[in-house]
């Protein structure tokens, strides 16, 4: 799947009110509590790390980069390409 595509059908799924950009912050602030979570309780709790619990939270990450990224007009192929030039500089790729 496509960054791009994948954007576009995460958008359908967005409702878009007067607050927006403060809920999407917001919910990809707590997301990221969630998956901070499952890693904590795996390293000091003992407990399990599931595939599909990874999956899930990294995928509702995913969805609010990919609309805060709507939001300002970025395509989400532009945002990952221009990420990885910056790592190739950064690591002298």
């Amino acid at each position: 799947m496509e960054f791009n595509h994948y954007q576009q059908k995460a958008h359908e799924t967005l409702n878009d009110d007067e607050q927006v950009l403060t809920n999407l912050a917001l919910g990809l602030s707590s997301e990221t509590g969630s998956v901070i979570s499952l890693l904590q309780n795996y390293t000091f709790g003992n407990a399990e790390l599931t595939k599909e619990d990874l999956t899930k939270e990294l995928g509702d990450v995913l969805w609010y980069i990919s609309q805060i990224a709507g939001w300002a007009d970025l395509e989400f192929d532009e945002v990952a390409q221009a990420n990885l030039k910056h790592l190739e500089e950064k690591y002298h790729l």
